[in-house]
């Protein structure tokens, strides 16, 4: 509960100071030439958007094509439950960032006037005027699809904490990675994408103890080979 009460903290004040606004304006707009840094550039459109989008579909669908082999091959069982994790991890949580984008109708930073577009800018609870058209920039979908890759961090805690950090650490990255070129191409300002971040952990934890956690693994193992309990307690059962 903490961690989420600071996240919603630090997101409104990042509103209240105007943080949005400014950092877009000083490190991604150009008002000189009325242009984004990162407007039709290949790293931010080809390498980040499109390539980065096609990098997580093809992790998504190796895991389920893992998961779909763990029930045709004995080979495979042993990584059903962990691939079929990574699937719905992903699919979940940046389905929900998705989902929450085509509802809030926020304008992306490239149609506010402050940054050469047409649209004046209506916070999140405001009240658009009537004519304005729908729009769907909030929060960042094209960012939560990299903190996604955080579901590696929940399948290696357990097993390799050194290892589960290392995941952490890349998922982070490659987020704050794909928002960066996002927010360099005026597709959304940086508290979107902390609010995707903060959207993808919590569904992706949320997944984990439903899925994967020691208890449910273990209720797992006792269901599969129910003898095993059986056998542990004669084991220990005094003579």
């Amino acid at each position: 509960m903490l961690p989420a009460i600071f996240l919603a903290l630090v997101i409104a004040w990042i509103h209240a100071a105007g943080v949005d606004f400014r950092l877009a304006g000083s490190q991604f707009y150009d008002a000189a030439s009325h242009t984004w840094i990162g407007a039709h550039t290949w790293w931010a459109e080809r390498l980040v958007h499109t390539g980065g989008r096609d990098f997580v579909r093809a992790i998504t669908a190796g895991a389920l094509v893992i998961f779909a082999a763990s029930w045709i091959s004995t080979r495979w069982q042993p990584l059903r439950r962990e691939a079929g994790y990574v699937v719905l991890a992903i699919v979940l949580s940046t389905g929900i960032v998705g989902l929450l984008k085509h509802v809030t109708n926020v304008d992306c930073p490239w149609d506010l006037t402050d940054f050469g577009g047409t649209h004046d800018y209506v916070s999140l609870f405001g009240q658009r005027a009537a004519g304005l058209p729908r729009v769907a920039c909030f929060p960042g979908a094209h960012s939560s699809a990299g903190f996604a890759l955080m579901c590696f961090y929940f399948i290696l805690r357990d097993r390799s904490p050194r290892a589960a950090r290392i995941a952490l650490l890349a998922g982070i990255l490659t987020g704050a990675l794909f928002a960066f070129a996002q927010e360099a191409r005026g597709a959304h300002f940086i508290s979107h994408d902390l609010t995707s971040a903060a959207i993808v952990w919590f569904v992706q934890l949320a997944a984990y103890v439903i899925l994967l956690s020691p208890r449910v693994a273990r209720a797992a193992a006792s269901a599969a080979h129910p003898v095993l309990p059986a056998c542990r307690n004669e084991l220990r059962a005094p003579e």
